[in-house]
């Protein structure tokens, strides 16, 4: 049983839980996987897993059992097919009689029928036979629920059980690794009360919008907006940068990447980071900042003013920040913008944010030198901001830190523990990527416009 997940951050909403779920979900993509969602609260999440991943979406109805004088505390859960798991501890704990839970069981099994006969109407469930399985819901606490939703689909078929939710316990995994083949999770923090304080708006799920969703990502694929990836030119003050451009299906938000050190689109450590971001709904725009003329001469690494200026020019294309109608780049119209810098395309990108003001929502650096930047750069840079610095970079490290002080902007740093300057070491690049996104998401605003969805 493999298990991942352990950092985390609050999330606004399901909708933003679900996209960072989705990213660490990448691997299960493809034909033979099913998303099956608890509602009502799983189904916003599982929504967002089902689009990313391009998997059906389904429903396992589920009700907790909850203790008759404590009903938020969950004793048991039942589901579809007689399906019925106890905590007996919970139940000892608490003094419910059988006769008291024999209630609470009529109570709810009379919901559950109501429920699936509302959710599913006419349609059948899907078939799970021979199939991998992503059990999601919006958190976990006990894990009754989920531990009745494995067996359940367990029990109709499934080859491959994943259980996949955004916020669970620290001892999650110990719990329920007897139920699932995989245990997926955003973060683990602890102390841990309630799956609701993790979230900004928990507000409840209604049906309606349970229907709504499962009617979306049942109806003809054909009708979605498709997604983008194409390579570009983008004419910069007489030259022509070459630039790759992904653009997920719904994308909220774009994001260009400033490389440094004479790295370009073909980074393989941005590319897999911007493969992370396109996982959680972000678009990119990967490009090379220098000709291949110039690529050469090292002194055009370090000069951040050619770098920032050709990095304000591209952004203004990307219509987040265009100067007129015939700036924009068609499908990034509307979306709101963030830059991802490494090396000395951090500088860059703080140029360019300084320049641009409230056009830029976020700005991510990775192993960046923002001590390029000049002081008064530094003081105008409004957009929030956060530093990556691998633990045993030490000199980036200091550097970092120096330049952070002379931001005015919202800050974070974060210092990814055994990484080196280039995060080669295992698993420190994912990191970097989850801290990005996370930021990302956080900062930058639903899209307004033609490009909004």
């Amino acid at each position: 049983m493999h298990v991942t997940g352990t950092h985390f951050t609050h999330f606004a909403d399901r909708t933003e839980a679900g996209r960072r779920l989705a990213a660490r979900l990448g691997h299960l993509a493809g034909p033979d996987t099913v998303i099956v969602a608890l509602p009502r609260g799983g189904v916003p999440v599982a929504a967002e897993v089902a689009a990313v991943l391009g998997a059906p979406l389904d429903i396992c109805v589920i009700r907790k059992l909850g203790v008759p004088h404590q009903p938020e505390l969950g004793m048991g859960a039942i589901g579809e097919g007689g399906v019925r798991v106890l905590n007996d501890q919970v139940i000892r704990f608490s003094a419910v009689t059988d006769e008291q839970l024999a209630e609470v069981e009529r109570r709810e099994r009379a919901e559950l029928a109501r429920r699936a006969r509302r959710y599913r109407g006419d349609r059948p469930p899907a078939d799970l036979r021979g199939r991998t399985v992503v059990v999601v819901d919006d958190g976990i606490a006990t894990g009754s629920t989920a531990r009745a939703a494995c067996r359940i689909v367990r029990e109709r078929g499934a080859a491959r059980v994943v259980l996949a939710v955004p916020v669970a316990p620290a001892d999650w995994a110990e719990r329920l690794d007897e139920v699932a083949d995989e245990l997926v999770c955003v973060g683990t923090p602890s102390p841990f009360y309630a799956i609701g304080e993790f979230y900004a708006d928990f507000t409840q799920t209604g049906d309606e919008e349970v229907l709504r969703l499962l009617t979306e990502a049942g109806g003809d694929p054909s009708s979605a907006s498709a997604g983008v990836d194409r390579e570009l030119l983008l004419p910069v003050a007489g030259v022509r940068l070459a630039g790759r451009l992904t653009v997920p299906a719904g994308a909220h938000g774009v994001v260009v990447f400033a490389h440094g050190s004479g790295s370009g689109r073909h980074s393989p450590r941005n590319r897999h980071v911007a493969e992370y971001l396109n996982r959680t709904g972000l678009a990119t725009l990967l490009f090379d900042l220098l000709t291949e003329a110039e690529e050469p001469d090292r002194r055009n690494v370090f000069d951040v003013t050619l770098l920032g200026g050709r990095l304000t020019a591209v952004a203004r294309r990307l219509g987040a920040a265009q100067d007129g109608p015939d700036a924009a780049v068609p499908e990034t119209l509307g979306l709101p913008l963030g830059l991802f810098g490494a090396s000395t395309g951090a500088a860059a990108a703080l140029h360019t944010a300084a320049e641009l003001g409230p056009a830029v929502r976020a700005v991510v650096s990775r192993g960046g030198r923002p001590d390029l930047a000049a002081p008064d750069t530094l003081a105008r840079v409004r957009a929030p901001t956060l530093l990556v610095v691998g633990s045993l970079d030490p000199t980036v490290l200091d550097l970092n830190r120096r330049a952070r002080s002379r931001l005015r902007c919202e800050t974070g740093l974060a210092v990814v523990p055994h990484a080196s300057h280039l995060f080669e070491e295992p698993g420190t690049l994912d990191r970097v990527a989850e801290l990005a996104s996370d930021w990302f998401l956080r900062h930058l605003p639903r899209p307004v416009g033609p490009g909004s969805t």
